[in-house]
């Protein structure tokens, strides 16, 4: 049976997080960091789902590739109708496979124009880093 860790104000524990993203990926926090800095516990699935995506998945599809899935079957659009988590999904499959110094400085502008902070900005691509540094651990 499994059960969700809930923080003293309602929020979901980095425990909980962290055990349904599984071992490699623990959010962590840097230095100072403060509550408006977290992400919420949807934020943080968004995030593990992001790791599966592919960096093609951000790119419209062309015309071939809409006719060869009407063909051979539809695959799933990863993309998600929410617009905010669209920006985190974005942000995070590109910091999953190219690390955080290939974010361009228009992708941390999308980011937080999308209503996340710099803060969480931070917190997002050290929780990514630390998870890539580890991969090789539980591999």
């Amino acid at each position: 049976m499994a059960y969700m860790a809930f923080d003293r104000d309602g929020s979901v524990g980095e425990r909980a997080v962290s055990a349904a993203a599984g071992p490699a990926f623990n959010p962590v926090t840097y230095p100072g960091a403060d509550r408006s800095n977290r992400l919420s516990a949807l934020e943080w699935s968004v995030v593990a789902l992001a790791r599966r995506d592919r960096p093609s998945s951000l790119r419209e599809p062309s015309r071939m590739s809409l006719a060869l899935g009407s063909l051979f079957g539809r695959q799933d659009n990863p993309r998600l109708a929410d617009p905010r988590l669209e920006a985190l999904r974005r942000t995070a499959v590109l910091a999953w496979h190219r690390g955080a110094k290939a974010l361009s400085d228009a992708e941390k502008e999308a980011f937080t124009a999308a209503g996340f902070t710099p803060g969480q900005y931070r917190t997002l691509l050290a929780s990514i880093g630390a998870a890539r540094l580890n991969k090789g651990r539980y591999a």
